[in-house]
């Protein structure tokens, strides 16, 4: 599928006068392989596959009054209750940008209301979430008007997906439940356009874990945009999509085959390798912090000591995924009430695997 597909055929500038609500919830991902590095309008350097979380999430309802009367888009955007310019000033171009896959944008007038169940920022995908709920309640804003409320499931999720990516790159995974696998895999049918979600996994991994350790609620001192941006120069980036590139291919057959072991270790490589490619770019930074550092020490402790398959995970920035099994959960409760000293405020966000995005009436 091309970007023509998603273009818009209707016309928006028909309508009288329409208005109405929707709501989506769509959830953070974590990514397993990760994708570091982009080039053009968010595509990405090497593929990746994510785990969609469940409770990690953001809503996002759009008040939307079209009119072919106005003559520009109109915004107003709340963050948790208030006004924020900043981010109505990051929405209000992303909108602008998506016009021609849209036509109802220009004679708009959106009221933008979102809300995040964790901290914005601090390294947990916030901009996965709420640009996936963004993109979602715009195709159903264009359902709506087009009375297309039974359209093609499919299509409809692969041009959220496909939306959502040009808002934030890894939010085009988070449309879809479970597993989801993002970029060009060799002769697979995948694309760098949009997400695709993960067929087969063996069905111990819909019992999967993640309790997320709020090391720091502070927004992160470089951005992620900045960090994709300087892996253009980074000396490792080669090599680093070639091992990128092997690795998707290697977790494939990891999730069919149940290999816990197996899975674990790619998650925590490629958590560190992540942070090191951070290390090692020009400049230089560090989003882990000393607390990160003896968390992860705790978790393989336990892990050797205990033999029981408990491990982590980072996103970028300093906050800890805790990755286990239900068939352990009684068993790892020590370690995670041991663990709540390293964390602001004792925070611990118990998450697990998650259904996807999902409507809110």
């Amino acid at each position: 599928m091309k970007d023509s597909e998603f273009i818009s055929t209707f016309n928006a500038s028909n309508i009288q006068n329409s208005s109405g609500r929707v709501a989506w919830q769509s959830p953070s991902n974590l990514a397993i392989v990760k994708y570091w590095g982009k080039y053009g309008q968010q595509l990405p350097r090497n593929p990746s596959i994510s785990i969609t979380l469940s409770e990690a999430f953001t809503q996002t309802s759009v008040e939307f009054f079209v009119d072919k009367y106005r003559s520009k888009l109109e915004l107003e955007f709340y963050f948790e209750g208030k006004e924020n310019e900043s981010f109505k000033g990051r929405i209000t171009k992303y909108l602008e940008g998506i016009e021609s896959y849209f036509s109802f944008i220009p004679y708009s007038k959106l009221i933008i209301n979102s809300d995040n169940s964790f901290p914005h920022s601090s390294g947990i995908a916030s901009s996965a979430s709420s640009m996936s709920a963004l993109a979602l309640c715009l195709c159903e804003i264009e359902n709506n008007l087009e009375n297309d409320k039974n359209g093609n499931e499919e299509f409809f999720l692969r041009k959220a997906s496909y939306i959502s990516r040009l808002g934030s790159g890894s939010a085009c995974r988070s449309v879809y439940p479970y597993f989801a696998s993002w970029g060009k895999i060799g002769n697979e049918d995948s694309s760098n356009l949009y997400a695709s979600p993960v067929a087969e996994f063996h069905d111990v991994f819909k019992t999967l874990r993640n309790d997320i350790l709020i090391v720091s609620a502070e927004e992160k001192s470089v951005s992620s945009t900045k960090g994709h941006q300087l892996m253009e120069e980074n000396p490792y980036a080669k090599t680093r999509f070639e091992q990128a590139n092997n690795r998707v291919f290697e977790l494939k057959s990891i999730l069919k085959e149940g290999n816990l072991s197996a899975f674990g270790e790619m998650l925590e490589s490629e958590a560190l390798t992540l942070h090191a490619l951070m290390m090692a770019s020009d400049p230089s930074y560090l989003l882990i912090e000393p607390k990160t550092i003896k968390v992860i020490n705790e978790i393989r402790s336990f892990r050797k000591n205990e033999n029981i398959p408990v491990f982590f995970s980072l996103d970028a920035g300093p906050n800890v995924h805790i990755i286990s099994f239900e068939k352990d959960r009684a068993a790892i409760e020590g370690l995670i009430e041991n663990l709540r000293e390293f964390a602001i405020g004792g925070k611990i966000l118990n998450d697990s695997i998650g259904f996807g995005a999902k409507k809110i009436e």
